[in-house]
């Protein structure tokens, strides 16, 4: 990677993280994905209970083969043979020690903004399981809430519903027009701007583009 934009996301990294810690969040910055990796397994004791949702991004730093060869109980909703062991799982996971996922975008002054389709994944982010660490790619820094929702709903949600087979219209068109399809990806829009339980989320920031 070029050194200027190396430099460019170390300086807004150090923003960001800033903006979360004002928020009762945590924020850690690394450059590249296996420190990401190294950074997120060291943040989860051996014995804890994990579970995740949907997310790219924590497949693309190898954290859930990591997961898999170590010490933990896993919610592991990848392996469901069926919807109602999934929904099974997803249930579970509200009482896990740690829940993986990424955020769709984060703004410069540390808000987190998610969209979810069958809303797992917000409700875990909100309230559940004791710790929340997310995996969030440089790509998905925003200036403000509007940008961080137009991204969200113009960048990462067809992608997720072209990536998930949905009969949207944006897996059409490439971009949001406000459906309400009976497969849309945008039913819940969680906004997080503060936790009221200080440290309960962690954010690692990582100076590559991860997930969409």
């Amino acid at each position: 990677m070029d050194a200027n934009r190396k430099k460019r996301n170390q300086l807004l990294a150090e923003k960001v993280i800033k903006g979360l810690e004002s928020r009762n969040m945590v924020g850690y910055y690394v450059e590249t994905k296996q420190e990401a990796l190294q950074k997120a397994a060291s943040l989860i004791p051996k014995g804890s209970s994990v579970g995740w949702g949907g997310s790219a991004s924590i497949d693309e730093i190898g954290l859930k083969v990591v997961l898999k060869t170590g010490e933990f109980v896993l919610f592991d909703r990848d392996n469901c043979k069926n919807p109602i062991e999934k929904k099974e799982i997803e249930r579970k996971i509200f009482g896990c020690d740690y829940f993986l996922c990424s955020s769709n975008a984060i703004t410069e002054d540390g808000i987190l903004v998610n969209i979810d389709g069958n809303s797992n994944r917000v409700a875990a982010i909100a309230y559940g399981p004791e710790s929340v660490i997310m995996v969030v790619g440089m790509n998905k820094v925003t200036k403000d809430v509007d940008a961080a929702i137009s991204r969200a709903r113009n960048e990462a949600a067809p992608i997720n519903a072209m990536r998930f087979d949905l009969d949207t219209p944006c897996k059409k068109t490439g971009s949001c027009v406000n459906c309400m399809s009976k497969d849309t990806i945008c039913c819940e829009f969680l906004i997080t701007r503060f936790s009221r339980h200080p440290g309960r989320i962690k954010v690692i920031l990582v100076g590559e583009d991860l997930g969409f």
